[in-house]
């Protein structure tokens, strides 16, 4: 009987050592959150604004402010309609949004171009179906609004709303 108990408390021992590695480390073979994963390549589409193919995020070498969204997100409409605002004042950042949508039977990538354009965005949108970026930026639900300096460093960050005068007040540091 010593022999089970013996045997059961290394496993312990070694069960507790590894999930305090795992919560200090994270799982092999995966990121941290951190600036050291930036920026991540992400699926551009055709639609207003933004042409179809590749893009990095953040945006080398530039402010930019990331937008995370879903279509079917009505808040997400209301922070478009904020960003669209600001936009209009910052021709020196980067603005780019983002989906973690995945396109399907039911959602294409030209359902999600329509709301866009429906939602008269004007610059740079994406797709993110693994979440790398909501993942990477610790969102905790959407809308959610990043700010990064030219380095790629997240200088603010918003889950929900952000109201136009947050967002000016934060860029007018950085630019």
């Amino acid at each position: 009987m010593k022999r089970r108990q013996a045997v059961a408390a290394i496993a312990g021992i070694g069960l507790s050592g590894g999930s305090l590695w795992v919560a200090q480390n994270g799982l092999p073979g995966t990121q941290s959150r951190g600036d050291e994963q930036f920026p991540v390549r992400i699926e551009t589409l055709d639609a207003r604004g933004s042409t179809a193919g590749e893009t990095l995020v953040p945006t080398p070498g530039t402010v930019t402010v990331v937008d995370l969204f879903a279509t079917w997100c009505a808040p997400c409409d209301e922070q478009l309609e904020i960003l669209n605002a600001v936009y209009s004042e910052y021709d020196e950042v980067s603005f780019v949004s983002i989906t973690n949508e995945r396109p399907s039977e039911t959602l294409t990538r030209g359902d999600i171009a329509d709301w866009w354009n429906r939602n008269d965005g004007a610059w740079t949108v994406g797709l993110d179906p693994g979440s790398e970026l909501l993942s990477a930026f610790g969102a905790s639900g959407l809308p959610y609004i990043v700010i990064t300096d030219a380095d790629g460093t997240i200088r603010f960050s918003h889950s929900g709303i952000a109201e136009a005068a947050t967002l000016r007040t934060q860029l007018d540091t950085l630019v």
